[in-house]
């Protein structure tokens, strides 16, 4: 981490991620990045979904490959690559066909390393395989939900899953949030844990630069009208005056309450929920 020195208020408890020595290469591959539109917490009608998003830096998008389609073709680690849209590090590999591809990289791989996904591949970070091939107790990242339904889980920077159990033909994965779910063997994941674990530490140190971020500022609950929140009005400082925390609609929030549909698909697949509070 990259600490400052207290030159303003701002700048007290800054800190940043320290890129030098870990970023080997500052232009990304042209045949893998374009520009594109992002939808700031607004769906196709416009209207806001989720709220304080909105502004920000303008980015560049970068063609990462989460599908891995290019079975039993080993590829070779050329960069380490900064990429605005994710935690992550990400690197640049070319395959021995000659293709060039973006990946997410994972923590301890070097440039020059070379990885492969295929169903024999041994068990090192990087390499990916089905998960009844990895064993119990190994930490992975890139996890299917479904089988070549491209990765979805475990893809922030520092994050990993870890096999607990195998089963009548699905693998139980503990996923960061300490769920245990089950998924089927024959989805994919690679081995090992994201890179930049560091950057949970970091501290943005002043408003503006959440708003670089792209993120808006939130008013609280409790500062606003009783028209435009459950907890608004009140004579001074005033206690939300309800038992359980609910949005500004009204739906139940945070503290344990379950918000999760009762009879959504996947809840057969889930063997223990997710622990609330502090991991």
């Amino acid at each position: 981490m990259k600490h400052y020195k207290p030159t303003s208020k701002s700048r007290r408890h800054l800190t940043t991620i320290s890129y030098r020595g870990v970023i080997t290469s500052q232009n990304p591959e042209k045949s893998l990045t374009g520009g594109f539109k992002r939808s700031v917490g607004r769906n196709s009608f416009g209207r806001i979904t989720t709220r304080h998003k909105g502004g920000g830096h303008k980015r560049m998008w970068r063609a990462v490959d989460f599908r891995f389609d290019k079975i039993d073709i080993p590829y070779t680690v050329k960069t380490v690559e900064y990429d605005p849209n994710r935690s992550g590090f990400i690197s640049l590999v070319n395959y021995a066909d000659g293709e060039k591809r973006y990946i997410l990289l994972p923590k301890s791989v070097k440039v020059g390393d070379v990885l492969i996904t295929s169903a024999k591949a041994p068990i090192k970070p990087g390499n990916r395989l089905q998960l009844k091939e990895i064993l119990v107790g190994t930490f992975i990242y890139n996890v299917e939900v479904k089988p070549n339904g491209g990765a979805k889980l475990g893809r922030s920077a520092g994050n990993y899953a870890e096999v607990v159990a195998k089963d009548a033909g699905y693998v139980d994965i503990k996923l960061p949030s300490t769920e245990v779910r089950k998924i089927s063997e024959k989805a994919w994941a690679s081995i090992g844990e994201v890179s930049n674990e560091e950057n949970r530490l970091v501290n943005i140190g002043k408003a503006g630069r959440s708003r670089w971020l792209g993120i808006r500022p939130t008013v609280r609950g409790t500062a606003q009208n009783p028209v435009d929140h459950p907890y608004g009005g009140g004579e001074g400082r005033s206690g939300r005056g309800l038992r359980r925390a609910k949005t500004r609609w009204g739906k139940p929030v945070g503290k344990g309450q379950k918000s999760r549909r009762p009879k959504k698909y996947s809840n057969k697949l889930i063997v223990s929920r997710r622990k609330v509070g502090k991991k």
